[in-house]
């Protein structure tokens, strides 16, 4: 049977590899988007400081805008960290492994990965829906309402890691089935 992995010669089945790559693809259309967060950050901030110093006006709003750019930034990054291999990991020891510890540690990783993402994100939509039952908004006057949008990134950006992960441990188990 052709791509089921019995022999060594056979290449990986396509579907699997397939859905890797497009789930790949999806991690970094979202990370490169977010990416642009970053750009925005950085003149709000500028804008901030322009206001403070030279205007002597600091809205609140505005200063809450900077965290709460950051928060999606950070969320979702680390998928995106996670595909292009930026996450942390102790290369010192990784390095010197074999082809296929390394994909044995990236399939075991990627397994704890999901685990871990899948609790999180259960654990999360209570918090996220708490904040929209009571209408949370900022504590300080002119702050931003909607807190309940922010804490939305917490499920969002797990769901993108458990994605992420699982494309890493297809791969892995996929090149670990091809190297028996």
């Amino acid at each position: 049977m052709i791509g089921n992995g019995d022999s060594p010669q056979e290449p990986p089945p396509r579907g699997a590899l397939l859905l890797c790559y497009r789930l790949e693809r999806a991690i970094d259309l979202i990370g490169r988007g977010t990416a642009w967060l970053c750009l925005f950050m950085v003149i709000l901030v500028a804008f901030n400081v322009i206001l403070r110093y030279a205007f002597r006006i600091g809205p609140v709003s505005l200063q809450e805008l900077e965290w709460h750019l950051m928060s999606p930034v950070a969320l979702i990054g680390m998928s995106y960290a996670m595909r292009h291999g930026d996450h942390v990991r102790v290369d010192i020891f990784y390095d010197g492994f074999s082809d296929k510890v390394r994909e044995i540690i990236d399939l075991l990783a990627a397994l704890t990965a999901v685990v871990i993402s899948l609790v999180l994100i259960k654990l999360s939509f209570n918090f996220v829906y708490q904040a929209y039952w009571v209408g949370e908004g900022s504590p300080d006057p002119g702050g931003l309402p909607y807190r309940f949008l922010l804490r939305s990134f917490i499920p969002l950006g797990f769901a993108l890691l458990s994605l992420q992960a699982m494309a890493q441990g297809i791969r892995s188990f996929v090149l670990l089935v091809g190297k028996r």
